[in-house]
């Protein structure tokens, strides 16, 4: 049984999100998972179904709530009605913002279309779920006044937050953006009740870098990131990151000197430009 009781999951259609989804739906009471192509949600929510008769056979008779929403994150004012339409029932005690798209340079330079697409998904995306959910937590607390936990909040970075990628300007910074706004977030709502994980994955195996056509490091199963994660929020971690040695690796390019940098960076493989189709999916 999870610490939480009511979770919200942002692009859940597919890969992290949806194996996520997974996991919670054994574990908590209602899991709203949202996404912009129904047939893609469906199938998650059908998988979490099928994990939910594995669970009964071994005698469990846990079964959470699935709700499904089709929603662009993108959308703030849908966003902000999809949380109150949500709070109205139940009270939301942690919140996954993990929507996000990847493209790169693989063909020259990025387009401002291409850089516009990742910065509103990636960045306002994530702030369009979690400050109308911050805004809940924080009210429940001030009826209360006590030190009690009313919710959390989990953003998915990534580990190409701590890196300059030139392969993929746009996407490296906007996990940087949003990695560095979390943990500032953090101490900002440490008074009210409201915690916040930012959690920092590196290659994991989805959709998203199922086009990456370079070898990729520590390549891990979607399903092991997924428990590394939940494991990670069920302790509030204020950070998730893995894989370590990754991490440890990409902490040491950043002590060398610029030019040293730049002649490594230069030399990684390109990311291919955005696929709008296989974005829609998700």
């Amino acid at each position: 049984m999870s610490i939480y009781k009511n979770v919200l999951i942002t692009g859940a259609g597919s890969g992290l999100g949806r194996a996520l989804a997974i996991l919670y739906a054994k574990s908590a009471e209602n899991i709203f998972l949202c996404g912009r192509n129904f047939e893609n949600l469906q199938q998650t929510k059908n998988l979490c179904l099928k994990n939910l008769c594995l669970a009964k056979s071994l005698h469990s008779d846990f079964v959470a709530n699935i709700h499904l929403k089709i929603l662009d994150v993108k959308d703030q004012f849908a966003s902000y009605n999809w949380i109150e339409e949500i709070e109205q029932n139940h009270a939301l005690d942690l919140v996954i913002a993990n929507a996000g798209i990847s493209a790169g340079t693989a063909l020259g330079s990025e387009s401002h279309t291409q850089v516009s697409e990742i910065f509103q998904t990636n960045i306002m995306g994530v702030i369009n779920i979690i400050q109308p959910a911050i805004e809940k937590m924080t009210k429940r607390n001030s009826k209360t006044n006590s030190t009690k936990n009313y919710g959390h909040i989990a953003i998915i970075s990534s580990l190409a937050g701590f890196v300059a990628l030139p392969s993929s300007p746009s996407y490296s910074a906007s996990k940087v953006a949003v990695r560095f706004y979390g943990n500032a977030l953090r101490l900002s709502l440490e008074e009210s009740g409201v915690g916040v994980s930012v959690v920092c994955p590196g290659y994991i195996k989805t959709p998203m870098t199922a086009v990456n056509n370079f070898k990729m490091p520590f390549l891990m199963e979607v399903d092991k990131a997924s428990k590394i994660i939940f494991n990670g929020l069920e302790n509030k971690r204020a950070q998730i990151i893995f894989p370590r040695a990754l991490y440890y690796a990409i902490s040491l390019l950043n002590w060398l000197p610029n030019f040293c940098q730049d002649f490594i960076l230069k030399k990684l493989p390109k990311k291919s430009q955005l696929n709008y189709e296989l974005n829609k999916n998700q």
